[in-house]
């Protein structure tokens, strides 16, 4: 177990909705109930959203992952093995000569090199997870070489921990796609980003049959998976109301919930007829204040807002089974987290930041957040927590992917999100919390700081140059005082740290929930 201190190293079956009304869903079948609506695109270097993570994370495989059973070390999933060498500056990889596409091709390192350089190339919100090793769209296609078919050499611009690359090909921007078929549906330029949000070309145990916005995404096994697949279907069904979520999984609807909030969870537990599993997740609920906003762009305002929540009321009225609070942008359980919460309610303090700030009589301001729970009852409480101290906030309602998208734009004033971490290093969330070197409208890597607008230069120095530190203790010394400098001054109010539980029917087997949505996967799940 990790201390504090150690760091890293055609058509089947039935259509769905003509069997909902069924007593039970069918053997071989598996339905889940969850919250879709997170979902813009199942295109593996575009998505960076939660649910589209989990999907594509069924559907590709990537170079190398974390190992399941020990996160902090790698194993090869499309690589055999590898090298670095001396200078620290290349790396190569050799593939595994028995996975094949869904196609029924072999993965070849064509593939691999193609993949990686359409990322830098698509230049969608997740491409500067690959960026950052001095990736251009100009460069790449020298830096990113297929030498032999199951061969690939990456020449990185700087020398970096080893594993640090290792974790950030394991993001869902890693996977491998299939050259041939991906480019066979290209549109212009596009490099089949149009065709690859709503289709699949990969390696993994499923490939994608169809995506209905807010409604369904349907999986069917890939024929030429490695491993044998169990279920003939994986079907994920959105249902917005974890209530209503419960009673389709009460009455055979759905096999798996994955949203009961905890009134649910407690009607359910030691009850024999299910089963609940649970993981944490490192996934932190924050609330991002853009800075272009005259009034958040003032730090004791940002302070203000943090001094006059109940995140403990919050977590314990609306969220007790599943978030707990957590101030910090790594969530615990990585290398370096902090366990500090140093924030609580006072609104005396938050009162006199104000006042401080030229705003005794507060402000007002939109928070935008989305409609499904628990986000909207957090909201309400955030509304009322506010408004105790002079900050009056119109209440925003839309799906997920609306709010997603907005902030992308940095048209929110005040908005709740969520963050997930994307590999298993402290730089994951260090990099997109804090490093922000060009804060133009049109700038390339648009991390969380960038979307909204701030910029830190010492915060930004620091997070770019410990990547590079060699020395481990040094490292996770250094990490643990950006989090606390964050705490102070960014506009990043971090409010909570996600707990999955998942209820599933008994008759179900064979699945359990991951700390990262990549890495939950569906091929073991089996009913009796």
């Amino acid at each position: 177990m990790l201390t504090r201190r150690s760091l890293l190293v055609a058509s089947t079956a039935t259509p769905f909705f003509s069997y909902a009304a069924l007593a039970e869903t069918p053997k071989d079948i598996i339905v889940i109930g969850k919250q879709i609506d997170d979902i813009i695109s199942l295109d593996p270097q575009e998505a960076f959203e939660f649910t589209g993570g989990e999907v594509c994370g069924n559907c590709y495989q990537r170079l190398v992952v974390p190992d399941p059973a020990n996160p902090s070390k790698i194993k090869g999933e499309l690589a055999e093995r590898w090298e670095v060498a001396p200078d620290g500056l290349s790396y190569t990889f050799h593939l595994k000569r028995d996975a094949k596409f869904a196609s029924g091709k072999p993965v070849t390192a064509a593939d691999a090199a193609f993949s990686l350089q359409r990322a830098v190339k698509l230049n969608k919100a997740p491409a500067f997870i690959v960026n950052q090793f001095g990736f251009t769209k100009d460069n790449v296609d020298g830096k990113i070489v297929a030498v032999d078919p199951y061969t690939l050499v990456l020449t990185i611009a700087e020398k970096q921990a080893p594993t640090f690359l290792f974790y950030c090909l394991s993001a869902t921007v890693g996977s491998v796609v299939e050259k041939a078929v991906v480019m066979a549906n290209a549109q212009g330029d596009d490099l089949g980003n149009g065709w690859l949000k709503t289709n699949s070309a990969g390696s993994g145990p499923f490939m994608l049959r169809s995506w209905k916005a807010s409604e369904s995404v349907i999986l069917d096994p890939n024929p030429n998976a490695r491993v044998p697949v169990k279920p003939k279907r994986v079907i994920l069904r959105h249902i917005a109301d974890p209530a209503a979520q419960l009673l389709q999984l009460q009455k055979g609807d759905i096999d798996i919930a994955r949203d009961l909030q905890a009134d649910q969870i407690k009607s359910v537990q030691g009850n024999p007829a299910f089963k609940i599993t649970s993981a944490a997740r490192s996934y932190i609920m924050y609330i991002a204040l853009n800075q272009k906003h005259p009034e958040l762009a003032k730090p004791q305002v940002r302070q203000a807002v943090k001094w006059a929540i109940d995140y403990a009321a919050i977590q314990k009225n609306i969220t007790p089974t599943s978030w707990e609070v957590h101030q910090t942008f790594l969530p615990k359980g990585f290398p370096a987290a902090i366990d500090e919460n140093p924030f609580h309610k006072d609104p005396a303090k938050a009162k006199a930041l104000l006042a401080e700030a030229g705003l005794p009589n507060g402000f007002e301001i939109t928070l935008d957040h989305a409609s499904s729970q628990p986000q909207a009852d957090i909201a309400q409480a955030l509304q009322a927590d506010l408004a105790a101290v002079g900050i009056k906030v119109a209440l925003l309602s839309g799906e997920s992917r609306q709010v997603v998208t907005k902030t992308r734009a940095r048209q929110h004033q005040m908005a709740l999100v969520s963050w997930g971490s994307d590999y298993f290093d402290p730089h994951s969330n260090a990099e997109t919390f804090n490093i922000n070197t060009d804060n133009s409208d049109n700038a390339r890597n648009r991390t969380l700081a960038w979307r909204s607008a701030w910029q830190d230069k010492d915060l930004s120095d620091r997070a770019a140059a410990n990547v590079k530190e060699t020395d481990g203790e040094k490292r996770v010394i250094e990490y643990e005082k950006m989090q606390r400098d964050h705490q102070a001054r960014s506009p990043f109010v971090l409010l909570l740290q996600s707990t999955e539980m998942a209820v599933m029917r008994k008759v179900v087997d064979g699945f359990e929930v991951a700390p990262m949505s990549a890495r939950t996967i569906y091929e073991k799940i089996s009913k009796t």
